[in-house]
């Protein structure tokens, strides 16, 4: 195995194992060195003393035979593997020429000595030179960068960063000419092949023209020595090109080096501050490590390396991780902090400070972190929601009309900050609008690395809103929001009843639980991939926060049913049934209005016209005086449009007789869960089926009995 090529994306890692590779490359040209002043001084012995030849010859031919060109990579060409055996080969040539003893032409200087001696001081020197500016900005960069981690968060924030920038451009320089000191070093490996065997090459031949006893080993030796020139210029014209390739690839990772990580085992690696804690009162420590990260094993390894002491690697420490929360700087003074627990660790958490915020939000994503679920956020939700029901409960299109983008971020930096958040009176100040409220807190909880329902529950959730009767939905909900972690569940409840209050106020502010649904679905139970599926699950996303502020109280004020203990699965519910349009009997003021509410354009509220005088004041159905016709519905509630079975004649007429008298056959089964509603089988005929005033519900007649039926259960004959 040769050398280990020197990546160019390994320079902004700067890996223990990099180090290593780097000390293999200058080990070699340490060694190339030494060979070459050797090789000079063998040489001048030749020309300086003839009756020494034979003796000089032997020691350099001694010389020839045991070094060896080491190759980067796993393999080489067959051009570099006949290089590498040249040596050995002019060495037995010498061996044959040793009685031949003839002094070299004047020649010998300029084709051997000279040639070698530029490369060796030209080449090599300064490749020395790169190695002491390398050496002396490692130093440089590391220390810089340490007393930069060390500023205290409490500093003006001028001056953290202005320090910020000063570090960023140190690191830049750092990665600059780590760049160029990795470019010289790969380049001088490839180099000396040709540029150490080529003056050699010359100096047989040379050596030729003076030995004309030496005339039949030459011509035997003609033969290798053409193979070996094309060896030589496939090697070089190989280098040419590789080196345009590689300076272009040194260039695209300089420009962005994050598009050019290379692909390993780990999900995450790099460097991370540790703090050890030691017995009061001696305080605690920060110890810089190399930290390893694989997702689909959860296995977290430490290894603690210090660049200034030349790079000696310490016992490292490998466990499985089981949780990872941001911590925000109220809790601690310093930057950039995480704490990781662990499952087989003792002494846990661990604080880890990473080198920057964005190189933080790196290691969060990868570590599936969590933003700590802390007082503030508690501060925020609340906060808001007062001012909220406060100023704008009443607002129509409230939580539909968002505000400008601009003014969103920067309230909610504010609030996002513990010291400006306690001062911000969001109640009785005119600066802020309530739709910049309502879009800051949404934003807020967008933004949290999980959803508040999280990741793991989500498809739990999403099942019973597919199929089952009301009851059995609100029954698995109810058992499932118990499973969620405290501080969810907490933050959750506070949401919930406010989303219960405001749909409470739907008459003026238009957000019926529907609307509400629309809104928090996709942020409370957003899907952790983007998929097809995903966006075809939105609608249930709804239908279970439709659920959680419809049964608030009892979901968040009781414990759920003991006997409903079983895991949620799609075989607890009927496997083909749509679900069926909510009927709220003796209720109708709390009847989801999905079915017109979703038609109107919330951004030009003032447009609308009022409801009817002759509309009774304890009815929601007064939205559906205001257009001529009811518009088919589009909530989470009502099946698709390729699920329903009516056609658009069907519903003009519908929409214009309120009446039917056509007969119908059941395509599913259905329990009635009120008296006026009918039960029957599949395949059961209904006569003189009648549109009915509830929405997604038809009127017929069974067996001589008259009731209500789910339009998406039946088939028109």
């Amino acid at each position: 195995m040769g050398l280990q090529p020197l990546e160019f994306s390994d320079c902004y890692l700067d890996s223990p194992w990099f180090r290593e590779r780097i000390r293999a490359h200058e080990a070699e040209l340490e060694k190339t060195n030494k060979f070459i002043k050797e090789l000079l001084k063998d040489g001048k012995s030749l020309i300086a003393a003839t009756k020494n030849l034979s003796a000089a010859q032997r020691k350099f031919a001694h010389s020839l035979r045991d070094f060896k060109f080491e190759f980067i990579g796993d393999a080489e060409t067959d051009d570099e593997r006949c290089i590498d055996a040249s040596l050995h080969e002019f060495s037995n040539f010498l061996k044959n020429l040793e009685e031949q003893r003839e002094i070299l032409a004047l020649s010998v200087t300029e084709t051997l000595i000279k040639p070698l001696e530029k490369f060796r001081k030209e080449k090599l020197g300064a490749v020395k030179e790169e190695k002491k500016k390398f050496d002396k900005e490692t130093e440089k960069n590391y220390t810089s960068l340490e007393k930069h981690l060390n500023l205290s968060a409490k500093k003006k924030e001028s001056h953290l960063l202005e320090a910020d920038s000063q570090v960023e451009q140190n690191r830049k320089h750092f990665y600059e000419l780590s760049l160029e000191y990795v470019c010289k070093l790969q380049e001088i490996q490839e180099r000396k092949k040709f540029e150490c065997v080529e003056p050699v090459l010359s100096f047989f031949q040379g050596m030729f023209t003076f030995y004309h006893q030496g005339y039949e080993l030459s011509k035997d030796f003609n033969h290798y020595k053409m193979a070996l020139q094309i060896n030589i210029q496939n090697t070089r014209n190989r280098f040419e090109g590789t080196r345009s390739e590689v300076e272009e690839l040194m260039n695209k990772i300089r420009q962005n080096p994050q598009e050019h990580k290379r692909a390993n085992q780990f999900t995450i690696e790099g460097y991370l501050y540790a703090q050890e804690k030691w017995p009061a009162p001696f305080g605690s420590s920060w110890v810089k490590h190399y930290c390893m990260y694989r997702k689909e094993t959860k296995k977290f390894t430490m290894i603690p390396f210090e660049h200034k002491s030349g790079g000696k690697i310490g016992d490292g420490d490998v466990f499985l991780l089981t949780c990872c929360t941001k911590r925000n700087m109220d809790t601690i003074d310093r930057r950039f902090c995480f704490d990781i627990e662990a499952a087989d660790r003792s002494v846990t958490p661990v604080t880890m400070q990473a080198f920057s915020e964005e190189d933080r939000k790196l290691w969060m994503e990868a570590l599936d972190g969590k933003e700590a679920m802390d007082k503030i956020g508690f501060t925020i939700l609340r906060k808001c929601i007062s001012a909220i029901e406060t100023r704008g409960i009443n607002d129509q299109g409230l939580y539909r009309v968002v505000g400008v983008s601009s003014k969103v971020q920067r309230l909610l930096s504010l609030l996002m900050d513990a010291k400006t958040c306690s001062e911000i009176d969001l109640e009785n100040s005119v600066d802020w609008e309530v739709k910049t409220i309502t879009s800051a807190m949404k934003q807020y909880l967008r933004s949290l690395p999980e959803p508040l329902m999280t990741y793991e529950l989500h498809r739990e959730f999403i099942i019973p809103a597919k199929s089952g009767s009301p009851e059995s939905r609100v029954n698995a909900i109810h058992f499932l929001v118990h499973k969620l972690p405290e501080k969810n569940k907490e933050m959750l409840d506070i949401l919930v009843k406010h989303l219960a209050n405001v749909s409470d106020h739907a008459k003026k502010n238009l957000m019926t639980v529907a609307n509400l649904g629309v809104v928090f679905g996709p942020t409370l139970m957003r899907p952790q991939e983007e998929t097809v599926a995903a966006i075809m699950d939105l609608k249930f996303q709804n239908i279970v926060v439709e659920i959680l502020i419809e049964n608030h109280e009892k979901i968040f004020r009781t414990l759920p049913d003991a006997a409903f203990h079983e895991p949620i699965s799609m075989s607890a519910f009927p496997p083909n049934a749509p679900p069926r349009q909510p009927r709220r009997l003796g209720q109708r003021n709390k009847r989801p209005m999905a079915v017109y509410n979703l038609c109107l354009e919330l951004d030009d509220v003032d447009n609308h016209s009022p409801p009817r005088e002759d509309t009774p004041t304890d009815s929601m159905d007064s939205l559906s005086s205001q257009s001529p016709t009811p518009a088919v519905s589009s909530s989470p509630s009502e099946p698709e449009k390729n699920d329903l079975i009516l056609d658009s004649g069907d519903l003009a007429d519908l929409a214009a007789n309120h009446v039917l008298n056509r007969r119908a056959r059941a395509v599913y089964p259905c329990e009635a869960e009120h008296s006026s509603e009918l039960s029957f089988q599949i395949g059961a005929v209904f006569e003189n089926v009648e549109f009915s005033r509830e929405p997604g519900w038809l009127e017929g007649t069974l067996n001589g009995r008259r009731g209500l039926i789910p339009q998406n259960y039946v088939q028109f004959l």
